[in-house]
């Protein structure tokens, strides 16, 4: 579970970092690359880049060692982290609301914590394998045509593909049991684990460019917690301890909830706005 809350605090701490250091290098004008290329050259943006690397091989380490369902809920959490460190680093204030969420979210994490049990045994079938490589295969078709989709609910819908292409990452690396070039040749589940993680990420992009980022990180937390938790207990046999999993239920389902409470961290504020506010008010 350390290695969970770990690769949460980096997720968090990066988005505020990455959002700062791209709204910073977007006064250049100029196209994506441009914009790309400007924030390589901004200390934030790469010290987020970092912490993502150092998020994900947390990610992996935790989802090798405890179930499913409690890593998910425990990356959802990262939204927590993003308000916490946004209101420390660029002195946004948090409601009374937000900063209840952001107590629930703990509370969650903490049941989570006292209720599960090791990682499953199972080691999962290869018809499991093809199953995530055909998800990732509609989660790449989906980011493909995500610029086409209606406006209403367009944010949603992203979201949720994003929550999904990261779910496929979660499940998939329960899937793979050697890193030996022959082992990862011949195995769906590492194709799949490729194109889910790629597609959320141009997903995610997609949704928060073009659309509302509270609905877009909504669909994001729901989209990848519920469907990997119960790949995990129903094929992978993820467990919580002796009488607990009701405990469990409670603990992630609290965690989820605060998570979506805090939607609206799924991308930090601009740096300008607290100073622009207070502008205001002393005039």
């Amino acid at each position: 579970m350390v290695c969970a809350l770990g690769a949460a605090v980096c997720f968090g701490t990066a988005t505020v970092l990455q959002a700062v250091a791209t709204r910073a290098a977007g006064r250049g004008g100029g196209g994506d690359a441009a914009l790309l290329l400007r924030a390589l050259r901004q200390w934030r943006y790469v010290a987020g880049l970092a912490l993502d690397g150092l998020g994900f091989l947390l990610q992996i380490v935790a989802l090798r060692s405890i179930p499913i369902y409690a890593v998910g809920a425990a990356l959802a959490s990262s939204l927590a982290v993003t308000a916490v460190v946004a209101a420390r680093l660029l002195r946004v204030r948090l409601t009374r609301s937000e900063w209840a969420a952001v107590a629930v979210v703990c509370g969650g994490l903490a049941m989570l914590g006292l209720a599960s049990g090791a990682e499953g045994d199972r080691a999962g079938s290869t018809a499991l394998k093809y199953v995530t490589l055909a998800a990732a295969v509609a989660v790449l078709l989906l980011a493909l045509a995500g610029g086409r989709l209606p406006e209403r609910g367009r944010s949603l819908t992203l979201g949720l593909g994003a929550g999904f292409g990261f779910g496929v990452v979660e499940v998939t690396v329960r899937l793979i049991d050697g890193m030996a070039p022959s082992a990862l040749l011949t195995n769906p589940a590492a194709y799949a684990l490729l194109l889910g993680g790629s597609a959320a990420f141009l997903l995610l992009t997609t949704a928060l460019e073009r659309g509302s980022v509270t609905a877009a990180t909504a669909g994001m937390v729901m989209g990848e917690t519920a469907g990997p938790a119960l790949v995990g207990v129903i094929w992978l046999g993820d467990r919580t301890r002796g009488g607990m999993a009701w405990l469990a239920v409670l603990g992630f389902m609290v965690a989820v909830t605060g998570a979506l409470l805090l939607a609206r961290f799924g991308e930090a504020p601009a740096e300008e706005e607290p100073v622009r506010q207070a502008s205001a008010e002393a005039v």
